[in-house]
């Protein structure tokens, strides 16, 4: 048994949807097909040479990876270079490459919001704000009897989110109208006679990233042979996405007791300390990845420490200049996540939607630094 290339990608696009990226990123099908039939899923966090023997060695249809193999448009595809190799392996052994990267960063519920989880944040909110989802108000009309089930289907797929409380929805009852003809199979009525049916009107909202799913949801359990439902567009403003995430720690602590803090709770080997060594950390800025340019941004939006990766000399003395703390764990040691992350992600979407693929963490060492 096997899936198809594209349901797992949409499944992905939940969580991390395209639009969600940064202009330069490129995300998405990096090598492949949407119609191959999936069984066997890795997760990795980049594609090199051990990640392909792995993927031959496992059987591997699908490599899911955070950093994408292509940025830039390709001129020619040269064997003699590793980009251009790695395209022709995943080409000769059929297999597809796609990567979610800085649009699973930035989303709501992406790779900063996991992190920040990880070290325990309290009021969690986005450093740099790239804009806001969309949301859609979903009615579907549903006959007595049925409101309970139709409505905590949608509830359970995502829809009526607002703030921290979900499953919201309205409902208000009336008389529906409706004429099966020849062909139909009508729940209540006849053929060629006008029924009357008691039903609810119920409606909710829905963000756009979960719109598909919430009405495949109601669809599955809604009774009526042809669903009446509307779908209409709203101003409100929705969550917001993007780089970076910044919140409270559960209590006040000195650089080093706050480094070994994120050591433990990232599961690193070391992590590098700077800026203002003096300072009392509890309000915190996460940006996994290369975060060293958010120096200022962290400062300027109220926090005691930077924790992310990849920063250099002079972003580490402006922020002992501004009196900002710095903890670089590294960019491998902040993104390692990603693997376990999406991994269980897809998994328990699997299980729900009663899906058939394997979902395969990578286990190769990809880390290029090696420390003495």
């Amino acid at each position: 048994m096997s899936t198809k290339a594209q349901t797992i990608y949409n499944i992905v696009e939940r969580i991390a949807p395209k639009y969600c990226a940064e202009e330069w990123d490129n995300v998405g099908l990096m090598v492949g097909r949407y119609n191959k039939d999936i069984s066997r899923v890795l997760i990795s966090l980049e594609f090199n040479g051990e990640v392909l023997k792995e993927a031959l060695q496992k059987d591997i249809d699908l490599v899911i990876t955070h950093h994408p193999l292509i940025f830039n448009a390709l001129k020619n595809i040269r064997y003699e270079t590793p980009q251009g190799r790695y395209v022709y392996e995943l080409i000769k052994n059929d297999i597809d490459l796609y990567s979610c990267h800085t649009n699973l960063d930035s989303s709501v519920d992406g790779l900063n919001q996991h992190i920040a989880m990880k070290l325990g944040l309290k009021d969690i909110a986005v450093l740099d704000i790239m804009g806001r989802e969309s949301y859609k108000k979903l009615v579907v009309f549903v006959p007595k009897g049925y409101e309970e089930i139709v409505r905590d289907a949608m509830g359970n797929a995502g829809a009526g989110y607002i703030g921290n409380y979900s499953h919201c929805t309205f409902m208000t009852g009336g008389t529906g109208t409706f004429l099966p003809h020849e062909g139909t199979n009508p729940l209540l009525g006849e053929v060629g006679k006008l029924e009357k049916a008691d039903e609810y009107r119920i409606e909710t909202i829905v963000p756009d990233r979960l719109l598909k799913k919430v009405i495949s949801a109601m669809l599955k359990v809604h009774p009526y042979e042809e669903v009446a439902y509307d779908i209409y567009p709203l101003e409100n403003k929705g969550n917001p996405y993007g780089i970076g995430r910044i919140g409270y720690s559960d209590d006040e602590y000195n650089p080093f007791e706050y480094a070994l803090k994120v050591k433990e709770a990232l599961n690193l080997k070391e992590v590098k300390i700077g800026g203002d060594m003096n300072k009392r950390i509890k309000k915190v800025a996460v940006v996994n990845g290369s975060g060293g340019s958010y120096v200022s941004k962290a400062y300027y939006a109220g926090a005691d420490v930077l924790v992310t990766g990849d920063v250099t000399y002079h972003q580490c003395q402006d922020a002992k200049a501004l009196g900002l703390a710095v903890i670089d764990a590294g960019h491998y040691g902040t993104e390692k996540h990603f693997v376990r992350f999406m991994a269980e992600y897809l998994r328990k979407a699997a299980i729900e939607e009663k899906l058939d693929f394997e979902v395969i963490e990578n286990e190769a060492d990809i880390n290029p630094f090696v420390t003495y």
